[in-house]
């Protein structure tokens, strides 16, 4: 398995980028929010990458972070989600609000994408939060940090479960929830969580 690739962009198309590694280029199928991140041709860069293999092709996708990398995986989980309706979904929304959509189970939100009708849309939020709550259950007794937390409100409530669909354990989101301000709107609370756990790391 590719875990990354870091070299030197030395093509772009309005959906792949071709890294140099070692005077190898690997190209590797991208969102429109990762070629935004990535920079320029001939500039550096590293992505977070996911080989997908099947018997007549295999193809290399590159992610900016591994926020996005974990939402291709989730997404290609559900059965008639391709990688290609993968990448169109993360090009229109970012993991925050991917995250947010799963969690709070408004499937309208990715019907906005081109090919995603509503039964594919319900689909995805309906198995991906199945999913995650199987995995919340089977993770054990929650921390006490936890209850706190949603007890303050549905914001921190779904700010948690939002985090959880990024892969984060839920006594980690839930940890790095309750230290903010539980007034503040649900993708901002995503959004500080985050950067207080890539702090920690």
């Amino acid at each position: 398995m590719i875990y990354s690739v870091n070299g030197k962009i030395i093509h772009k198309t309005a959906d792949s980028a071709v890294i140099d590694c070692g005077g190898i280029g690997y190209l590797c199928r991208t969102t429109l929010s990762t070629l935004s991140q990535i920079g320029r041709t001939g500039e550096t860069a590293m992505l977070y990458t996911y080989l997908h293999v099947r018997e007549d092709n295999i193809e290399l996708f590159g992610f900016a972070t591994e926020q996005e990398l974990n939402c291709f995986k989730m997404l290609i989980s559900v059965s008639g989600v391709g990688p290609k309706a993968g990448l169109a979904i993360l090009s229109d929304t970012n993991p925050e609000k991917f995250a947010l959509t799963v969690a709070t189970g408004d499937y309208k939100v990715f019907t906005k994408t081109k090919g995603v009708g509503p039964k594919l849309a319900q689909r995805v939020v309906l198995e991906l939060k199945d999913k995650i709550t199987k995995e919340q259950l089977s993770g054990g007794v929650p921390a006490e940090d936890i209850f706190e937390a949603v007890s303050e409100g549905s914001n921190t409530s779904e700010a948690i479960s939002a985090l959880v669909v990024l892969g984060y354990s839920q006594t980690e989101a839930a940890s790095a929830v309750a230290k903010l301000d539980a007034s503040l709107a649900v993708e901002e609370l995503i959004r500080q969580a985050l950067k207080k756990m890539a702090a920690n790391l």
